[in-house]
Formats: C-alpha cells, structure tokens, sequence
C-alpha cells in the first residue's frame, strides 16, 4: 500500500528523497522555505558568471551506485576534469594532499616534517604514543609535529573555526590511515606519489553549476516540491501526521526532516535535555565570496588557503576550470570560502567590507590585479556540522529521542553529520531501501 511522504526541507537530500520514494510509488510533498529548492547546492548567475553560492561543489564519489546515479541524471550536462588541487604554503603552490607534496616545501620545513614523521613512526612501534582523545591529538599521532604544525592543524582550525584540541577524533579514526613511509620518503625526494584518488578526476554541469544535479533529480517530483512554504507546526495525529506551512495544513502518514535539528525543536515540544542537547550540537556558518576577473586563474580546480596571513578564507576554488560555460568570454571566476559563526568578526562585517577583504588577499596571492569585474556574497547559517568532544552524547541523546517521538532524520543537518553530496545521497539511498 502507498503511503504519503511529508518532507521537510528541499535541499539534495529533501529532492532525492522525493524522487526515489515516488518511484517506489508513494507520495510526496516536500516543504521548502526558500524560493527555490537545493538548499548548500544552489548556484546563481550573475553578470554572466555562474557561482555555487554555497560552496564549491563537484561530482565524484567512492560509492560507484551514488556517482551512477548523479552521472545518470546530469546526461549530457557535464564536463569531466583532470583534478590539479594545490595548498597555497609560504607563497607557493604545493601539491594536495601536504604529505604528497612535501618536496615543494621550503627544505626547513620539509626536513622538520620528514623527521617528524620518522620520529613518531619509531615511537608508534615502540608503543611510546598514547591513544589519542581529540582530533588534535590523533592528527600528530597519524602525521607527526611537523605536518600536524606546518599545515593540518593551522587549516583545520581556520575550516572549523574552532581549536583541533577541542574536537572529537571519531570522524577521522579508521577514515584516514597514516600514509606509508614509503610514500613519505618518496613525497619527501620529489618522486610522484598520488592521495585521495577517487578524486582524480571528476565532473560538473557545463551549464547551470551544482544547482543543475538539484534540477534534474527534482524533475520528475518538482510538482511536489512547494517552495516559499516555511514549516511553523508539525502535529502528531492519530492516523498520521499535519503540517502547516505557507500558511496551510498538510496531511500525511509518515513526516521525514532534513532540516536543521535546531530549526526542526522549534516545531516540536520536546523536553529540556532534549533542547539542551540540540543546543550544545556546534555548526559553521559560511560566506562564499564570488569573484570575476577579466583574464586567466591557474590551472587550478580548488586550494587550500592555511595561513590566517592571505586572508580569513580557507579554501578558494577556480569555478571557470570546472565548465566551459561557468564565466563569459575572455573571463574567469574564483570563490572564497570563509567559515564563521555567529558574534565572531567575520559575522559582523558588511558584504562589502568582506569583498574588500577578500579581493585583497587574492591580490597579496598574485590571483588578481586590477581586472576584478564582478563580486557578490551569499551566506548560509548552516554549513558544517563540528565535531567537538561532547557531540557523540549530545547527537544520541537528540536523535534516539526524536526518532522515538517518529520524525525520521535524514541528510546533513538533520542527522549531523558531516555529509557531502555523495553521503546525503547514500544515506537517501539507505533509508528508501528499508521502507
């Protein structure tokens, strides 16, 4: 028997989930609140640039049924690229990963990290190094002081916006193996070696940006997708469930929420250590910064920006190396990135003051001169879900206690968890197949 789907949210995961339970033959409604569906994926067109407004975003993943199935529904709208990804380090471009690049480095530097690296190994096997209790911890005991200090904790803690020190280890534990010695030593005396190469090459909408792979999987549900339709009630019944949103009540069997878990404990009465819990859970908000210029970038798809000196953003990506159609003739395009929250600095500056900023630093970079012709800012409260020590209580309390209540949680800021494109999709995936 079918049953009819409420769904909060309409960003990848609330539109992929709408098409697969319809093709399972449900129903489905999906509540948006914006004006437009896509959520962190939506991308906008201006001047004839085309930007992701929520951060750069590409189409590649381990999961072979997960990249079929974006592949699949992009068709022809896509361009595959060769990824050439670089760390900007001490005013020169270094390979990505840093491990893989350590030949690039400065020789101070790369004699500290090479050393480093040696020293834990031996200390590793004498069983000298105790088990780490935060991801700081766990980054010196995985790549030693050197690469832990030249590179990974300065640009975790700009990612994150919050100290390494103070961050859980569970996301990384068993995600990311120490790179062999070989690999080291061989990174070290300039001898090619390769990381993360599931990433070697990847695809992009020619035409539309990331907002294109929201657009063709919501085609054949996008009847069903109201947009403009806050969600303000959500009311448990004896037969189901009613939402009000836009002003209207909604009735269904089964209500799924891909929202926010703090924007969800709005809607619901839920108890104090419920709330307190969702409190305590800590997220990033982002600005993203687009940038056109008449001319060339590098032959750059994205870099990591470590040093607080260049500017407050931490990672740059080149949109214009992506698509053929993403920047006007004889044009380019870049787009910053910069993590924040809510009181910090970053937070209190006017878009153009953070444009100013920006344009500064990518021209302390030799990235820019004076050919700038076209800038925007889009922020987004919810960006990065942030691990930090207490999150693995705060999360089971939240989740155990909502999903009893019947809201099924799926997607990134719903089961906070920090998910990419291919993670929310698979975790679509894993819930549809148990329906």
């Amino acid at each position: 028997m079918s049953r009819k789907w409420l769904i909060l949210g309409g960003g990848l995961t609330g539109v992929t989930l709408a098409r697969l339970l319809q093709e399972k033959g449900d129903s489905v409604t999906v509540f948006e609140k914006n004006a437009k569906s896509g959520g962190l994926c939506v991308s906008e067109i201006r001047n004839g640039f085309t930007f992701d407004a929520g951060g750069s975003h590409i189409v590649f993943s381990r999961d072979t049924e997960v990249l079929a199935f974006m592949q699949d529904v992009l068709d022809k709208n896509r361009e595959f690229r060769n990824r050439n990804t670089k760390i900007f380090y001490k005013g020169r471009y270094v390979k990505y990963p840093f491990e893989n690049g350590l030949a690039e480095l400065p020789k101070d530097d790369l004699y500290f990290c090479i050393s480093e690296y040696i020293k834990m190994l031996i200390a590793s096997e004498k069983g000298e190094i105790a088990e780490p209790q935060n991801f700081k911890e766990w980054i010196y005991a995985t790549f030693g002081k050197g690469i832990a200090e030249c590179y990974l904790v300065p640009y975790n803690e700009k990612i994150w916006n919050y100290p390494t020190d103070k961050m859980s280890k569970h996301w990384m534990d068993g995600r990311v193996p120490r790179p062999p010695v070989e690999d080291i030593i061989k990174s070290a005396v300039g001898i090619e070696t390769e990381g993360y190469t599931h990433q070697s090459v990847f695809s992009y909408p020619i035409e539309g940006g990331i907002e294109a792979l929201v657009r063709a999987i919501e085609e054949p549900v996008k009847d069903s997708v109201i947009t403009s339709a806050e969600v303000t009630a959500i009311e448990k019944t004896a037969s189901g469930w009613k939402v009000t949103a836009g002003g209207k009540v909604y009735e269904g069997d089964r209500i799924i929420s891909t929202i926010p878990l703090q924007n969800l404990l709005l809607m619901i009465s839920a108890p104090a250590e419920i709330k307190a819990a969702v409190d305590a859970l800590r997220y990033n908000s982002i600005a993203c910064i687009s940038v056109g210029i008449k001319g060339t970038v590098p032959d750059i798809s994205w870099m990591y920006i470590p040093e607080e000196k260049w500017g407050a953003f931490n990672r740059l990506s080149f949109p214009s190396n992506f698509s053929s159609k993403a920047a006007p003739e004889g044009c380019s395009s870049i787009l910053a990135e910069i993590t924040y929250n809510e009181g910090d600095v970053i937070s209190k500056m006017s878009d153009d003051e953070i444009i100013a900023h920006t344009v500064s630093g990518l021209k302390e970079m030799g990235l820019v001169a004076d050919n700038v012709v076209h800038t925007a800012v889009d922020r987004f409260k919810y960006a990065y879900v942030v691990y930090d020590v207490d999150y693995l209580k705060n999360i089971k309390t939240a989740r155990e206690w909502i999903e009893a209540f019947g809201i099924d949680l799926v997607g990134r800021f719903s089961q906070f968890e920090y998910l990419n494109m291919d993670g929310c999709i698979r975790s679509v995936m894993n819930f549809v197949e148990k329906q």
